[in-house]
Protein backbone atom coordinates (compact mmCIF):
# COMPACT_ATOMS: atom_id res chain seq x y z
CA UNK A 1 0.00 0.00 0.00
CA UNK A 2 1.46 3.45 -1.03
CA UNK A 3 1.69 5.97 1.85
CA UNK A 4 -0.71 8.93 1.45
CA UNK A 5 1.27 12.27 2.02
CA UNK A 6 -1.12 14.69 3.59
CA UNK A 7 -1.31 18.68 2.76
CA UNK A 8 -2.27 21.11 5.79
CA UNK A 9 -3.42 24.37 3.53
CA UNK A 10 -4.43 27.21 6.07
CA UNK A 11 -7.77 28.10 6.33
CA UNK A 12 -8.93 31.34 5.09
CA UNK A 13 -12.22 32.53 4.91
CA UNK A 14 -12.86 31.06 1.25
CA UNK A 15 -13.07 27.71 3.05
CA UNK A 16 -15.75 28.23 5.48
CA UNK A 17 -18.85 27.26 3.22
CA UNK A 18 -16.97 24.40 2.72
CA UNK A 19 -16.30 24.08 6.57
CA UNK A 20 -19.99 24.85 7.10
CA UNK A 21 -21.18 22.04 4.96
CA UNK A 22 -18.79 19.42 6.59
CA UNK A 23 -20.55 20.78 10.69
CA UNK A 24 -23.95 19.76 9.43
CA UNK A 25 -22.85 16.26 8.45
CA UNK A 26 -23.78 13.69 10.90
CA UNK A 27 -20.67 12.25 12.23
CA UNK A 28 -19.64 15.74 13.11
CA UNK A 29 -22.59 17.14 14.28
CA UNK A 30 -22.70 14.39 16.06
CA UNK A 31 -19.53 15.51 18.31
CA UNK A 32 -18.80 18.70 17.46
CA UNK A 33 -22.36 20.11 18.73
CA UNK A 34 -24.76 22.40 16.86
CA UNK A 35 -23.52 23.63 13.78
CA UNK A 36 -24.06 27.10 13.60
CA UNK A 37 -22.92 27.51 17.20
CA UNK A 38 -19.39 25.66 15.85
CA UNK A 39 -19.77 27.73 12.53
CA UNK A 40 -19.43 31.03 14.81
CA UNK A 41 -16.44 29.66 16.83
CA UNK A 42 -14.60 28.81 13.86
CA UNK A 43 -15.36 31.73 11.77
CA UNK A 44 -14.34 34.44 14.72
CA UNK A 45 -11.42 32.10 15.60
CA UNK A 46 -9.93 32.75 11.94
CA UNK A 47 -8.31 36.40 13.47
CA UNK A 48 -7.52 34.38 16.90
CA UNK A 49 -3.68 35.01 17.44
CA UNK A 50 -3.59 31.80 19.36
CA UNK A 51 -5.74 29.65 17.06
CA UNK A 52 -4.26 28.02 13.72
CA UNK A 53 -6.85 26.21 11.25
CA UNK A 54 -6.20 24.19 8.41
CA UNK A 55 -7.56 21.96 5.86
CA UNK A 56 -6.81 18.98 5.39
CA UNK A 57 -6.22 17.68 1.88
CA UNK A 58 -4.73 14.33 -0.06
CA UNK A 59 -4.55 14.55 -4.16
CA UNK A 60 -7.49 13.75 -4.77
CA UNK A 61 -9.10 17.02 -2.96
CA UNK A 62 -9.84 18.65 0.92
CA UNK A 63 -11.67 16.69 2.97
CA UNK A 64 -10.94 17.34 6.51
CA UNK A 65 -10.36 20.47 9.25
CA UNK A 66 -7.86 20.36 11.85
CA UNK A 67 -7.09 23.13 14.34
CA UNK A 68 -4.08 23.80 16.53
CA UNK A 69 -3.69 26.24 19.37
CA UNK A 70 -1.75 26.99 22.56
CA UNK A 71 -3.39 26.09 25.66
CA UNK A 72 -5.25 29.57 26.92
CA UNK A 73 -8.03 30.12 29.39
CA UNK A 74 -10.22 27.94 27.54
CA UNK A 75 -8.52 24.54 28.76
CA UNK A 76 -7.34 25.81 32.36
CA UNK A 77 -8.54 21.90 33.43
CA UNK A 78 -5.94 20.26 31.38
CA UNK A 79 -3.54 20.55 34.32
CA UNK A 80 0.48 22.03 34.23
CA UNK A 81 2.09 21.42 30.61
CA UNK A 82 5.20 22.54 29.00
CA UNK A 83 5.49 26.40 27.70
CA UNK A 84 4.78 26.20 24.00
CA UNK A 85 2.24 23.04 24.47
CA UNK A 86 -0.49 23.10 21.49
CA UNK A 87 -3.63 21.24 21.19
CA UNK A 88 -5.36 20.18 18.33
CA UNK A 89 -8.97 19.07 17.25
CA UNK A 90 -10.12 17.97 13.70
CA UNK A 91 -12.61 15.76 11.83
CA UNK A 92 -13.26 14.45 8.99
CA UNK A 93 -15.89 16.50 6.62
CA UNK A 94 -16.24 14.01 3.80
CA UNK A 95 -18.24 11.10 5.23
CA UNK A 96 -16.81 8.55 2.78
CA UNK A 97 -13.28 8.73 4.26
CA UNK A 98 -14.25 8.24 8.05
CA UNK A 99 -13.12 4.76 9.23
CA UNK A 100 -10.57 4.46 6.29
CA UNK A 101 -7.58 5.31 8.55
CA UNK A 102 -7.18 8.92 7.40
CA UNK A 103 -7.84 10.31 10.72
CA UNK A 104 -5.25 8.72 12.60
CA UNK A 105 -2.24 8.97 9.47
CA UNK A 106 -2.94 12.38 9.24
CA UNK A 107 -3.25 13.68 12.64
CA UNK A 108 0.38 11.90 13.05
CA UNK A 109 1.82 13.89 10.31
CA UNK A 110 0.66 16.92 11.37
CA UNK A 111 2.40 16.27 14.96
CA UNK A 112 5.11 15.15 13.61
CA UNK A 113 5.83 18.50 12.09
CA UNK A 114 4.85 19.98 15.10
CA UNK A 115 7.07 18.33 17.63
CA UNK A 116 9.91 18.27 14.77
CA UNK A 117 9.87 22.64 14.97
CA UNK A 118 10.18 22.24 18.58
CA UNK A 119 6.50 22.22 20.49
CA UNK A 120 7.32 20.08 23.77
CA UNK A 121 4.11 18.45 23.52
CA UNK A 122 0.39 17.99 22.13
CA UNK A 123 -2.71 17.52 23.77
CA UNK A 124 -6.31 16.81 22.57
CA UNK A 125 -9.78 16.34 24.32
CA UNK A 126 -12.11 14.13 22.38
CA UNK A 127 -14.92 12.75 24.25
CA UNK A 128 -14.66 9.52 26.34
CA UNK A 129 -17.57 7.70 24.30
CA UNK A 130 -16.09 9.05 20.98
CA UNK A 131 -14.23 5.89 20.50
CA UNK A 132 -13.44 5.91 16.72
CA UNK A 133 -11.25 9.54 17.58
CA UNK A 134 -9.85 8.17 20.81
CA UNK A 135 -8.86 5.36 18.64
CA UNK A 136 -7.42 7.57 16.07
CA UNK A 137 -5.51 9.51 18.54
CA UNK A 138 -3.96 6.12 19.94
CA UNK A 139 -2.82 4.97 16.42
CA UNK A 140 -1.09 8.19 15.97
CA UNK A 141 0.80 8.27 19.05
CA UNK A 142 -1.21 9.33 21.89
CA UNK A 143 -1.76 8.03 25.23
CA UNK A 144 -5.01 8.58 27.62
CA UNK A 145 -3.94 11.08 30.43
CA UNK A 146 -7.42 10.85 32.32
CA UNK A 147 -10.16 12.96 31.98
CA UNK A 148 -10.77 16.46 32.05
CA UNK A 149 -13.89 19.23 32.28
CA UNK A 150 -14.13 21.44 29.87
CA UNK A 151 -16.76 24.05 28.99
CA UNK A 152 -18.39 21.45 26.80
CA UNK A 153 -18.63 18.59 29.56
CA UNK A 154 -16.14 15.93 30.61
CA UNK A 155 -13.15 14.90 28.12
CA UNK A 156 -10.48 12.58 27.75
CA UNK A 157 -7.06 14.46 28.09
CA UNK A 158 -4.70 12.49 25.63
CA UNK A 159 -1.08 13.58 25.68
CA UNK A 160 1.62 13.21 22.87
CA UNK A 161 5.52 14.10 23.80
CA UNK A 162 8.49 13.60 21.40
Amino acid sequence: MMTVIYRFRPMTAHDLPRVRRWLNTPEVRRWWGDPDEQYALVRDDLAHPDMDQFIVGRDDGWFAYLQCYRLGVWNDGFGFHPPATRGIDQFIGEPALIGRGHGSAFIRQFVDGQLDSGTPRIVTDPAPDNLRAVRAYEKAGFVKSGLVNTPDGSALLMVLNP
